[in-house]
């Protein structure tokens, strides 16, 4: 049949054109004669490691244990009280920190007292004036210091890319940061330098950086020295890409407080509108308001808005804030 012919000669044709793209084609188009050329042009380094594969894999692997091991040692736990007023740029004892968490108790409590006249009143103003506004003056200053010292560290790790490039050990870089940079990167470089005049490596002093300076520039900076100190490398050029990044990082976090500044001025003015209100309604009829203080609801309605709003207040401090 016709149709049945047809078919036959269109499978004696696929069969035909599949027999010399497989066979023929490739002697006519010289892949063949490229692949022997490929095979003797090519080096034994595809077929068996090399003397320079292997020390390359030995580089990896020893760049892999200096991670470990600084990634062991910078494990975060929590900070002791010395090592928190450090933090804050503050040059006074535990023992001088603690009395002034009394005396800041006694005058809050007393304050208090002489405002309400009751002693449960005084009391808790007393133990958070002892407590809680100390140590929450430490974590402001130690913040605000942080703040400073990012500002100030990839102009520092600058002075050591140039330091190196002209010649200069890294010891007489760090020196040079020691004495010239502003505060608070002058002070912490300093200990580096002091620990390592006492002995210790460059690694090890800038792993201390790390550690009384927690924040993930130091962290980085500790990293790369240790893996230049252990595995070698150009030091110049992992610091130089170090300070570029953590500029990266600067410019993403001013980005990053740009756009959520409306959402945090919005926070703003939501969570002040009661306080605004009810001074505006005390001062047009503060008969009308004053129950909400005089009386034990009110004060029961009062506190309950105030968990409330604090609850509201950290919930949108949580959403606008971003890590960065």
């Amino acid at each position: 049949m016709p149709i049945q012919a047809l078919l036959s000669a269109l499978l004696a044709a696929f069969a035909v054109g599949g027999f010399g793209f497989v066979f023929v084609y490739p002697l006519l188009s010289g892949e063949r004669k490229a692949e022997k050329r490929q095979a003797v042009f090519s080096t034994p380094a595809t077929r068996r490691p090399t003397e320079k594969q292997t020390d390359a894999t030995a580089r990896r692997k020893q760049v892999a244990d200096s991670l470990k091991e600084i990634e062991r040692r910078n494990t975060r736990k929590r900070a002791s009280l010395d090592t928190r007023i450090a933090r804050a740029g503050l040059r006074i004892s535990r023992q001088v920190f603690f009395v002034y968490s009394a005396i800041s108790g006694v005058l809050l409590g007393f304050l208090f007292f002489i405002l309400t006249h009751k002693t449960y009143v005084a009391g808790a103003a007393a133990l958070a004036g002892g407590l809680g506004l100390p140590r929450w003056t430490l974590n402001f200053l130690a913040k605000r210091r942080l703040r400073k010292f990012v500002d100030l560290f990839p102009d520092s790790i600058d002075v050591i890319v140039r330091g190196v490039k002209a010649g200069l050990p890294l010891g007489d870089c760090l020196r040079i940061i020691a004495t010239e940079v502003a505060e608070p990167v002058r002070s912490e470089f300093r200990q580096v330098v002091e620990a390592a005049t006492m002995g210790l490596s460059v690694s090890e002093a800038c792993e201390r950086l790390a550690t009384q300076v927690p924040i993930s520039e130091t962290s980085f900076f500790s990293i790369v020295i240790n893996i230049q100190q252990k595995a070698g490398g150009n030091l110049s050029e992992a610091l130089s890409n170090l300070s570029g990044v953590l500029r990266e990082r600067k410019m993403m976090e001013g980005k990053i407080k740009a756009f959520s500044s409306e959402a945090k001025a919005s926070a703003m003015i939501i969570a002040s509108l009661p306080f605004i209100v009810a001074g505006l309604v005390y001062l047009t009829s503060p008969s009308y308001i004053s129950l909400l203080w005089e009386r034990p609801v009110g004060q029961v309605v009062l506190a309950i808005s105030g968990i409330w709003m604090a609850m509201g207040v950290f919930v949108m401090r949580k959403m606008v804030n971003f890590d960065y």
